[in-house]
């Protein structure tokens, strides 16, 4: 059932019917899989409507993998998923980078620096930058990461 999932596009919030596609599964998986996977918090704003981080999506992918592709049941990819975090936790606290069993993300150059420009400055202050990402962007981006690390580890 290997099925190839599309890159995720560079930007903060995605919607439950995005990441349905993202992801590769219906919509109202998603919510059960919220039910059953607490690491999976997506934020609600208005009227109940769901916002997924790009970690989220990540998890989803791993959680999907782990179901469909694995062949674990839901209390085994639970457990599973536990023990992923405690390992990584364990490398971080050891000072290690963790890299192995990461997704390789595919970014578009000039979509990853329109989606940073729009984030870092308003609409009438954007000048095009060509291919180049200044420090302010890379701080930005370290501020994000760094946000993801924290709630990764908190996760339980």
């Amino acid at each position: 059932m290997e099925k190839t999932l599309p890159p995720i596009p560079v930007k903060r919030y995605f919607t439950i019917g995005e990441v349905a596609e993202l992801c590769g599964v219906k919509p109202h998986v998603l919510r059960y899989w919220e039910q059953e996977f607490t690491q999976l918090r997506p934020m609600k704003r208005r009227g109940n409507r769901r916002y997924y981080q790009h970690h989220e999506v990540l998890m989803i992918r791993r959680i999907r993998d782990l179901l469909y592709d694995q062949g674990f049941t839901i209390s085994g990819a639970r457990n599973k998923l536990q023990e992923l975090v405690q390992t990584e936790r364990e490398r971080r606290k050891a000072g290690e980078v963790p890299l192995e069993g990461m997704e390789a993300i595919e970014i578009d150059q000039e979509e990853f620096d329109a989606a940073v420009q729009d984030d870092m400055e308003p609409p009438e202050a954007a000048e095009p930058r060509g291919r180049t990402i200044d420090m302010s962007q890379l701080l930005h981006l370290r501020r994000e990461l760094n946000e993801i690390r924290e709630l990764l580890g908190s996760s339980h």
